[in-house]
């Protein structure tokens, strides 16, 4: 729950799901779009979530709750910065699936909830767990942006929906990492 939840502020702040809106407006089959949707998103958390099983084996419980704090102070801090559409999607003759999942791994492959997932996976004993509600909370934003379209997406009050993810993010990893340090 907890996956799901830090993932879905964390996305709901960032340009994914503008760029899934972007690519919903691009496409008139939302079919496709929503494949790579879930397709990249799958890899992208997959692979927070097996590094962070990796690494959090070598860490003491309060350095994972230290990472935990850092993911979540900085989500939410990168929340506060103004988006910027995403770059230009690469060239749509691949068609929707191939521009999409080049698109979507190219904007998630580092971002925030990649991040928040590793940390979450190197803190539970089950990292699947991380893995499926990152999962499921990224695509419950991804998923009604692509089918919205890019017009209806920046419609909605994102300043807004910014400062409440960053304020929701922040206070979270400030007192996850107050709590580490033995502070609270």
């Amino acid at each position: 729950m907890a996956a799901l939840v830090a993932a879905l502020f964390a996305q709901a702040s960032d340009r994914t799901p503008w760029c899934a809106a972007l690519l919903g407006s691009r496409f008139a089959r939302p079919v496709p779009v929503i494949a790579a949707l879930v397709i990249a998103i799958v890899v992208i958390n997959g692979l927070g979530a097996v590094a962070g099983a990796l690494i959090g084996s070598m860490l003491t419980p309060e350095a994972r709750a230290l990472l935990l704090a850092l993911a979540l102070v900085s989500a939410g801090a990168a929340a506060l910065f103004k988006m910027k559409a995403p770059d230009a999607l690469p060239d749509s003759r691949l068609g929707p699936l191939a521009t999409g999942l080049l698109a979507l791994l190219a904007l998630g492959i580092g971002d925030r909830t990649q991040f928040v997932t590793f940390a979450l996976a190197a803190r539970t004993p089950i990292p699947a767990l991380a893995f499926v509600g990152a999962t499921l909370g990224s695509l419950a934003v991804t998923i009604p942006a692509a089918l919205m379209e890019e017009a209806a997406w920046c419609r909605l009050p994102l300043g807004t929906i910014r400062i409440a993810c960053c304020a929701v993010l922040t206070v979270a990893g400030l007192l996850i990492g107050l709590d580490a340090l033995r502070l609270l």
